[in-house]
């Protein structure tokens, strides 16, 4: 009869440690918010020209040299299996919106991109190959 309070007990302790914990946690994610601790998204750009390699979020600059397969179709496989289109020029990676038609006739090649660039995203307005 003991052992049976003391195991209530014990399993009383426990559940009141796991709600207290539960409870200091959520206080502690809605005091994050309540700071205004919130994601700042710079306002868009001016439209202007971007020149790189057109390839995918996956992948950038690095392709599987192993799977025997060009550029642009490593890019469109990795699209196609959810991945987005990516503008890599010397020094930074541009994940691509807009025109998904005309980028993915360039997928793998050197390209001059136009449109509006907020954070690392460009909004694709023309797309023409570089060569």
């Amino acid at each position: 009869m003991k052992t049976k309070h003391v195991c209530e007990i014990i399993l009383l302790g426990t559940a009141v440690a796991l709600a207290l914990a539960l409870l200091l946690a959520s206080l502690g994610a809605a005091a994050g918010v309540a700071v205004g601790q919130t994601a700042r998204v710079s306002p868009p750009e001016a439209a202007r020209s971007f020149e790189g390699m057109i390839t995918c979020s996956h992948c950038g600059a690095r392709h599987q040299p192993g799977l025997d397969r060009s550029a642009s179709t490593c890019v469109r496989v990795c699209v196609h299996g959810g991945s987005t289109f990516a503008l890599i020029d010397n020094e930074s990676v541009y994940l691509l919106e807009g025109n998904l038609g005309s980028i993915k006739k360039l997928a793998g090649q050197r390209a001059r991109v136009v449109g509006t660039r907020t954070g690392n995203t460009i909004k694709v307005t023309s797309i023409t190959s570089e060569s």
